[in-house]
C-alpha cells in the first residue's frame, strides 16, 4: 500500500493487464467461433504467422526500450552524456542493437516453428519482407516512445513503459481481421500500422492475394511514426537538459 500510494504508476499493473487480456481474447474467441466447422482456413497457419511477427514487434520494442533501462538500473546514464557522444549516435545504437537481438529472435522463431509444426514462412513469398518492415519500423518507433516517457517523468515511470505496445494490441488486428472489432474500434486501427501487415498476412493465406496499396499505406505510417517518434524523443531530452531533471536520472531509484 506503501509502494501504490507513492508510486501511482504501479496500478498500471494490477487493472491494464487485466483488461487488455479479455479485450484481446473476447475478440479471438469471436473471430474464431466463425470458423469452427471450416475446412477450408488454416488457423495453425494463421496463429503462428500472428505470434511470430507480433512477437518480432516486440522484441524489436524491447530491444531499444531495454538497451536504453539497462543505463538507467546501472545508473551509467548520466556517464554516456557526459561524453562527446549526440543523441543522434545514441538512439542510432539503440536501433543497431534492436536489430541484432530481434532478428536472432526471429530466426529462431521461425526455426522452432519449422521444425515442430512445419510452418514455413515462403509460403507468404516476398510479402513477408513487407510485413516485417511494417512491424520494424512501428517497433522502434514505439520503442523510442517508451523511452522518451520514462526520460521525461523519471526512472519511476518504467512501468509506464512496458505496455505501450500491449495497449495497442486489440487494435492491431493481429489474431482476427479488422472487420471483427466495432466500429469505434476499426477506425482507430486504420491508424494502427501492424492492423495493414497482419490483415496482408491474413489476406494471403485465406486468398492468395494481398492489397499492395494497404501495405504502402502501413508502411508510410509507420514511417510517420518513426520520424515523429524520433522527434518526441529530441523535445524530450532538450526539455530535461532545460529543466536540469536529468539529474534524477543518478539519485532516483527504480522504485
Amino acid at each position: 500500500m506503501f509502494l501504490l500510494r507513492y508510486n501511482k504508476t504501479r496500478f498500471v499493473n494490477i487493472f491494464l493487464w487485466a483488461a487488455l487480456d479479455i479485450v484481446l481474447w473476447g475478440f479471438i474467441t469471436k473471430y474464431f467461433s466463425l470458423f469452427a466447422s471450416s475446412s477450408t482456413v488454416s488457423l495453425v497457419g494463421i496463429l503462428l504467422g500472428a505470434i511470430i511477427f507480433w512477437d518480432f514487434l516486440i522484441r524489436v520494442q524491447q530491444g531499444i526500450m531495454l538497451s536504453f533501462l539497462e543505463d538507467v538500473w546501472s545508473q551509467n546514464f548520466l556517464n554516456l552524456f557526459s561524453s562527446p557522444l549526440t543523441i543522434k549516435e545514441y538512439v542510432a545504437g539503440l536501433i543497431l542493437t534492436s536489430i541484432i537481438t530481434s532478428t536472432a529472435g526471429l530466426l529462431f522463431m521461425l526455426v522452432l516453428a519449422g521444425v515442430l509444426f512445419g510452418y514455413n514462412i515462403f509460403i507468404l513469398g516476398l510479402n513477408f519482407l513487407f510485413f516485417l518492415s511494417i512491424l520494424f519500423l512501428f517497433g522502434v518507433a514505439l520503442g523510442i516512445v517508451a523511452i522518451g516517457i520514462v526520460f521525461r517523468l523519471g526512472p519511476a515511470a518504467e512501468w509506464f513503459a512496458w505496455p505501450v505496445p500491449f495497449v495497442l494490441a486489440p487494435f492491431a488486428a493481429i489474431y482476427y481481421p479488422v472487420s471483427a472489432l466495432p466500429p469505434f474500434a476499426q477506425y482507430i486501427a486504420m491508424f494502427v500500422p501492424p492492423s495493414y501487415a497482419f490483415e496482408g498476412m491474413r489476406s494471403i493465406l485465406n486468398t492468395g492475394t494481398v492489397d499492395y496499396d494497404m501495405l504502402f499505406i502501413g508502411l508510410g505510417l509507420a514511417a510517420l511514426f518513426l520520424v515523429g517518434a524520433y522527434f518526441f524523443f529530441v523535445f524530450v531530452y532538450r526539455y530535461v537538459l532545460k529543466t536540469g531533471l536529468l539529474v534524477r536520472f543518478s539519485a532516483e531509484n527504480i522504485s
